[in-house]
């Protein structure tokens, strides 16, 4: 007897931003930037937590066994997918309530918890797919997005730190961020970040604030406007 073989279609959000840090307090500063005193996490250098795609720490094992439920393969396979979007190994799990309905255009409710964030999947069942088929396509969508401190510390560095060719811009640092969080789309986390811009303060130089959002394909950064 032949095992039915499962075809997976990932429809995950990706991040905007990649970037790194790590901890540290950092004494006021003076400048004439939109932030006057640095904030408590400074930020001087990538993080390695940060892991890339394919790195073993960022599977899941073991994998199901062939042949296992729909279900347990889709859980699997949302665990793996939160863990890409995280970008740092950490605990996670996945559970489909109802389970998977295995029918044309069936659309499953799922949640996948990264070290205790939230984040709700909706699974749909490709609407070509005929019953007894050996193979199920199907997709997954995350509707909330996950916001993970290391990988925004690591983003910040990216895009403001020496290694992003900016010449105007040093003294990175955050608010403390949450381990992990779930944030509606197209929101503001109401967290911060900020780096020292050498132009600011008419030359005298000054801090930048950034506020952390949460943008259609994850997190990312919007200069605070000036008040």
């Amino acid at each position: 007897m032949r095992n039915p073989k499962i075809l997976i279609g990932l429809v995950a959000a990706g991040l905007l931003t990649a970037g790194c840090g790590s901890d540290g307090s950092s004494a006021d500063s003076s400048g004439g930037g939109s932030a006057q005193k640095a904030l408590p996490v400074a930020i001087d250098g990538p993080q390695k937590d940060v892991r890339k795609r394919g790195e073993d720490n960022l599977k899941v094992t073991p994998a199901p066994k062939q042949g296992a439920p729909l279900t347990e393969q889709v859980e699997h396979r949302l665990r793996e997918a939160i863990l890409l979007t995280a970008g740092v190994a950490g605990e996670t799990s996945a559970k489909c309530p109802d389970g998977v309905t295995q029918k044309a255009g069936a659309v499953s409710q799922c949640v996948v918890t990264y070290e205790g964030a939230e984040i709700p999947y909706e699974v749909k069942i490709s609407d070509s797919y005929r019953e007894g088929s050996i193979i199920t396509s199907y997709t997954t969508t995350p509707k909330k997005g996950l916001l993970v401190a290391k990988f925004v510390y690591n983003s910040l560095n990216e895009n403001y730190g020496t290694e992003s060719g900016r010449t105007d811009a040093s003294k990175l640092a955050c608010e403390e961020l949450p381990v992990a969080k779930a944030f509606d789309w197209k929101s503001d986390t109401g967290y911060k970040c900020q780096y020292w811009n050498k132009h600011a303060n008419d030359g005298k130089g000054g801090y930048d604030t950034l506020r952390v959002t949460m943008g259609t394909s994850g997190p990312g950064f919007e200069p605070e406007p000036v008040k």
